[in-house]
C-alpha cells in the first residue's frame, strides 16, 4: 500500500500550532465556546472525549459546527477513532464528506506504522475525488501513543505528503510501557532524570527530518497552571512547535511559551538584516560580520530564521531597525 502522490498546490503544512485545543465533539456548549478562544488550532474530538454511545451523533454535530461556526484564524482539525476500532471509516466519511471544505486536517490517534497513515491518505483521496474537493488539501496529524508507534516514528513521519504533525500522546504511551505514574505528563516517582526526554527527542528528530511539526500532548491537571507551564516549557525548550491545551486557562500559557520573547524576536530580525547586508555588494560580499559584539554568519542566519518564523507566525512586530555600519 502506498500513499497518494497527489498533493494540493500551495497548501502550507506549517501552520501556527502553539496551542492545540481539545474539544469534545459531543458537547454543543464546548463546540460553541471554542470558537471564541485564542487557540491556534482546535481539534474536535470523536475519540477519547466521546463516549461510545454518542459517537455517531457527535459526527453530525461536528459537521454542523464546522460548516456554521466561525473558526476564523484557527486550524480546524477532527480527531477520529483509531484503526483498531470499527468507528474509523465512518468517522472519516461522515466528517470529510459533510464538512471537507471547512476542514484542515484529520488527526489519527494511536498510529503504529506507516500503513495506517497511508490507508487514511488513500481514503481521503477517494472522498476528495468523489466530492469534487481539492485533492491533497486536507492534512493528516499522526499521534504516537505506544512503544510500537515510537519505534516506527520515522516511517510514520514519511508515510504521506499530507502529514503535518507528529504528536506525543502521553497517557496511552505511559500505559503502554508500564510507567509507574498516574499523573499524565508528570515524572514518575523515584526516577531522578526526565523520563520523557528520549520520547520527545525521538519524535522531534523524526518530525524535523521530514519537515513536519512536533506537538506535545496534554497535561491533565487543568487547575495547575504552574505544572502546565513547567511541562510545556520543557517541550518548548527542546524545539517543539506547540502543545495540546484542555482548558481555556492553558491557552495563553502555551501561546506565550511557544512564541519567542520580544527581545529574541527583535534580535533574530536584526541578524537577518545584518547578514543580508554583509553578503550584498554594499556590505562587500562578506560571509560574516559583526552585529554589536556578536559575530554572525550563515549558521547565525539559520538559527535566526527559526525564531523569526515563530514570531511572525504569532503575529509579532519588530521594535528595532537595522542600520548598516559606516565604512
Amino acid at each position: 500500500m502506498t500513499a497518494s502522490n497527489e498533493t494540493a498546490e500551495g497548501v502550507s503544512r506549517l501552520r501556527p500550532r502553539r496551542s492545540c485545543l481539545a474539544v469534545p465533539g459531543s458537547n454543543p456548549r464546548f463546540l460553541e465556546k471554542a470558537q471564541g478562544l485564542a487557540a491556534d488550532q482546535v481539534f474536535l474530538d470523536l475519540e477519547d472525549a466521546c463516549a461510545p454511545g454518542v459517537k455517531e451523533k457527535a459526527r453530525h454535530m461536528i459537521v454542523d459546527a464546522l460548516n456554521t461556526g466561525d473558526w476564523s484564524g484557527k486550524t480546524r482539525v477532527v480527531r477520529v477513532n483509531d484503526w483498531t476500532t470499527h468507528w474509523t471509516y465512518r468517522d472519516v466519511v461522515t466528517v470529510v464528506e459533510g464538512a471537507g471544505a471547512n476542514l484542515d486536517c484529520i488527526m489519527l490517534p494511536k498510529v503504529q506504522d506507516a500503513a495506517q497513515v497511508q490507508a487514511l491518505d488513500l481514503m481521503l483521496t477517494q472522498i476528495e475525488k468523489t466530492m469534487g474537493f481539492e485533492v491533497g488539501r486536507i492534512g493528516i496529524e499522526a499521534q504516537i501513543e505506544n512503544a510500537k508507534g515510537l519505534v516506527n516514528v520515522d516511517e510514520i513521519a514519511a508515510a504521506s505528503p499530507r502529514i503535518e504533525t507528529i504528536i506525543f500522546g502521553p497517557a496511552d504511551f505511559m500505559a503502554s510501557i508500564n510507567m509507574k505514574s498516574l499523573v499524565v505528563g508528570e515524572q514518575p516517582p523515584g526516577y531522578g532524570a526526565d523520563a520523557y526526554h528520549y520520547i520527545l527527542m525521538r519524535i522531534l528528530m523524526a518530525a524535523r527530518t521530514h519537515d513536519v511539526q512536533a506537538i506535545d500532548g496534554p497535561y491533565l491537571q487543568v487547575r495547575n497552571p504552574e505544572g502546565f507551564r513547567e511541562v510545556a516549557g520543557r517541550a518548548a525548550a527542546l524545539g517543539f512547535d506547540g502543545k495540546w491545551v484542555l482548558h481555556p486557562d492553558q491557552v495563553a500559557i502555551a501561546n506565550e511559551l511557544f512564541s519567542p520573547s520580544q527581545e529574541d524576536f527583535d534580535h533574530a530580525e536584526m541578524i537577518l538584516d545584518a547578514y543580508e547586508w554583509c553578503t550584498s555588494e554594499a556590505g562587500g560580499f562578506k560571509g560574516s560580520a559583526m552585529l554589536g559584539d556578536e559575530m554572525i554568519d550563515e549558521a547565525s542566519r539559520k538559527m535566526a530564521l527559526v525564531i523569526s518564523g515563530k514570531g511572525r507566525a504569532a503575529g509579532m512586530q519588530r521594535t528595532t531597525t537595522f542600520t548598516p555600519p559606516q565604512s
